[in-house]
């Protein structure tokens, strides 16, 4: 089955009634791979419990805590902080090396599904959403808003730069583009935002690391990889031609040696952002581009099954 090349603004709109069942906030089920993040004082509205402490004379004594009071022989109080929304930002990889894929859909597609699901579900709780996009000569910043209409704005947006993407395209990708997208949104970040960064992090290095880090330090950041298969193993290509803008060669996909060395340097790259993220508390998720990307999202952020059969549906 070829993949599909490009996306459509109408397809990512009808991804508004998929975006369920799936969620970014700190209390996640059990099986999500966003389990056991630490929660930020920010996340929703509403009230929200902070901490217990003694009671103090003007304190309300109807957030005395009963239980701990007669337990301890001490009166002590419930602490809420204000729940306010917290701003969620995507950052969306559309370069030349997005554009591959031999299943489903191409990464750049995969990665223009994710980022217009997760803005959906993000308006859908009633938080805010912006975006990132960047390509090999260009980016473009959209802030964090509730409002559809903005939410539109940028996916078009997106759109334009799916369909920009060419493989007869004399440009090169730009592997330090990665680490410049990067380094931009950290001017426009304050604090207690939750950044989801979605990319194949070709040009992943000490730069990105580096902004990464820094955007850690008072935000919460998610990774989101988007993989096909043929990047791991050749042994599934018929025939299969490389190029770099200027010369092509066709690889022998057949020989197993060749096979061996591709799949290391491919598993090497994912290893090593793996552990470099865990490593640094940011979680990633991990999408193909050989199945739906809604089903993905629920299955790895805690979903159910048939959570993810009833999504498919509508």
């Amino acid at each position: 089955m070829s993949a599909t090349a490009y996306v459509a603004l109408k397809d990512l709109v009808r991804l508004r009634y998929r975006a369920q069942g799936f969620s970014y906030r700190p209390a996640q089920p059990v099986n999500s791979v966003l389990a056991g993040r630490k929660r930020s004082r920010l996340r929703g509205r509403g009230l929200d419990f902070d901490e217990l402490r003694h009671y103090r004379p003007g304190d309300d004594v109807r957030n005395m805590d009963w239980r701990v009071t007669h337990r301890t022989r001490t009166p002590f109080v419930r602490v809420y902080t204000e729940e306010r929304d917290r701003p969620v930002w995507v950052v969306v990889d559309q370069r030349l090396a997005m554009f591959f894929g031999s299943r489903h859909q191409m990464k750049s597609v995969g990665a223009a599904r994710t980022a217009a699901l997760s803005a959906w579900r993000v308006i859908g709780v009633g938080d805010r959403i912006g975006a990132l996009l960047f390509n090999d000569t260009t980016s473009k910043v959209y802030r964090p808003s509730r409002s559809p209409g903005a939410l539109m704005s940028w996916l078009a947006t997106l759109v334009s730069m799916n369909h920009q993407l060419s493989a007869d395209s004399n440009e090169t990708s730009r592997s330090d583009a990665l680490p410049e997208a990067l380094k931009k949104l950290s001017r426009y970040l304050t604090h207690d935002s939750l950044v989801i960064i979605i990319s194949d992090f070709d040009g992943w290095d000490d730069k990105s690391l580096a902004a990464i880090k820094a955007m850690r330090q008072s935000n919460d950041v998610v990774a989101a990889l988007i993989t096909d298969p043929l990047e791991r193993s050749l042994a599934n290509a018929d025939q299969l031609v490389v190029s770099d803008g200027a010369f092509q060669i066709q690889v022998e996909s057949g020989k197993k040696e060749a096979d061996i060395r591709f799949r290391e340097k491919f598993d090497a790259h994912v290893n090593s952002l793996g552990e470099t993220l865990k490593r640094h508390q940011i979680p990633l998720i991990s999408l193909t581009t050989e199945s739906d990307i809604a089903n993905q999202l629920l299955r790895q952020l805690g979903g159910s099954p048939a959570a993810a059969t009833t999504a498919a549906r509508q």
